[in-house]
């Protein structure tokens, strides 16, 4: 019984001090970019053991507050995560005015985008991803795959499925850069214009490739969004398989209310 009350106790506290530090973060008392204190500091301040002192930082990882950074220490954010808004980043207007919808929505929340090409070129395509684009599990597709950066971190990395026979056609979706706009606007000079996006959204903890390729601290939870894009025609010309940075990012839907 006693055991039980103090390992409750110990709960309670590392949660006390780690409200404490979110409400200085919040308050400003700890300021963007600002290390938060070490755990030996927390220690003195607090009166607790160090493994309190730990866990009460790494409550403030899943609030979005902070990032750690291995060998130096965690730090508060220094900006707020990039609002993703449904309604908005693949809208048309964007890709005239040759912004990708990543490269656009970045700009809006006052951040430096920026992109790393991994791979272009054919694989064969997963069953999942297949079912998707009514191809045959295993067939030959192009597959883009990238990694995002904002303002230096990387924030998520992203592979689009596009089918051969239309891939084949369009040669600047085999570049690093396909243009202006992005791969939708390369589509939709082709001919292939697109009618609606529909999006899957999971949370789950990062597997160990994805923690290290978005540097992320381990257990973090990161988002799983596939998107397939459909064009007027009722065709499914790309399927984008995304790993978001939980903390990194907000997902905003607008829902119509009518039949």
């Amino acid at each position: 019984m006693g055991s039980t009350a103090s390992r409750d106790s110990g709960k309670a506290r590392y949660l006390q001090i780690a409200e404490d530090l979110a409400d200085q973060i919040r308050a400003g008392v700890l300021k963007p970019g600002e290390q938060v204190p070490s755990e030996a500091q927390l220690m003195t301040r607090y009166s607790v053991a160090q493994g309190t002192a730990r866990k009460a930082v790494a409550e403030l990882r899943p609030m979005g507050l902070v990032d750690t950074l291995h060998g130096k220490g965690t730090f508060v954010k220094s900006k707020p995560p990039v609002r993703r808004k449904s309604s908005d980043r693949f809208r048309r207007s964007h890709r005239n005015a040759g912004k990708a919808a990543y490269i656009a929505e970045s700009e809006q929340a006052g951040k430096t985008p920026g992109v790393t090409v991994l791979y272009v070129g054919p694989v064969d395509v997963p069953a999942d991803i297949a079912e998707r684009l009514d191809v045959t599990a295993g067939s030959k597709v192009l597959a883009r795959r990238r990694l995002y950066f904002s303002d230096g971190t990387p924030t998520e990395e992203a592979t689009s499925y596009l089918p051969w026979d239309i891939a084949k056609d369009i040669p600047e979706l085999f570049e690093d850069n396909p243009g202006g706009g992005g791969i939708y606007a390369r589509l939709e000079d082709n001919g292939h214009t697109l009618r609606e996006f529909t999006e899957t959204v999971r949370a789950r903890l990062a597997t160990k490739q994805e923690t290290s390729a978005l540097r992320l601290s381990p257990g973090a939870p990161v988002i799983h969004l596939t998107r397939s894009a459909e064009t007027e025609s009722g065709r499914v010309v790309e399927v984008c398989d995304t790993i978001m940075a939980a903390d990194q990012f907000v997902l905003d839907y607008r829902i119509p209310a009518g039949d």
